[in-house]
């Protein structure tokens, strides 16, 4: 990986600006990688339109402007609908299919991961919904580590929330690695068909 440039697309609330800046952070302090997190919002507290600009790099980064992500993560059809043609040709497109309908269109691979209703069943609290979709994005790019995300997340969420949000980011990568495997159907791949043992930060994972 030279440079990997991704947008994170969304509505106030949904913690898209959290997500890419906690995966700019791990590339930064733990993978010793370039990054550059921009950001846009609208005027409203919740609900309004979010993009966060993420490149990553082995190189300087002169120029922190996406103008074609390699990525697009749309949370919401208003942010499909008003980023879905800024993604390159043969880029990765990951949605949730609760929350966005993508046209055929499109060049770029689509992986319409459930990522909202894994969490509603797994955890029942959609706030750790961004984190999941962290991990999603991780699985399925690789451009960074999961146990530099685990270490780069424990600088962000309170100790006593530290253990749901991990386990978000556990079923996101499970749903990541389950794409990844042509079993997109596979919502808790991770925590059902595998183990993850976390010792030190470190992440290591076992197949049957």
């Amino acid at each position: 990986m030279s440079r990997k440039s991704m947008v994170f697309a969304g509505s106030g609330g949904q913690g898209v600006i959290t997500a890419s800046i906690i995966l700019g952070e791990a590339a930064c302090l733990y993978e010793g990688l370039h990054a550059v997190q921009t950001q846009v919002y609208g005027p409203e507290a919740r609900g309004g339109s979010t993009r966060a600009d993420l490149v990553i790099s082995t190189e300087p980064i002169r120029f922190p402007k996406v103008i074609s992500p390699h990525v697009l993560i749309c949370l919401t059809q208003e942010a499909y609908n008003k980023f879905g043609s800024i993604i390159r040709p043969g880029g990765l497109l990951v949605v949730d299919p609760q929350f966005v309908t993508t046209s055929k269109n499109t060049d770029a691979r689509q992986a319409a991961v459930p990522m909202y209703e894994t969490i509603k069943r797994e955890i029942g609290k959609p706030v750790v919904f961004n984190i999941c979709m962290l991990g999603c994005v991780s699985a399925i790019t690789d451009v960074v580590r999961p146990e530099s995300v685990v270490k780069a997340l424990k600088n962000h969420i309170p100790a006593n929330y530290l253990a749901m949000n991990t386990k978000a980011f556990k079923l996101g990568l499970g749903l990541g690695e389950a794409w990844l495997s042509g079993r997109p159907g596979v919502s808790a791949f991770y925590e059902k068909d595998s183990k993850i043992h976390m010792d030190d930060g470190a992440c290591h994972t076992e197949y049957p």
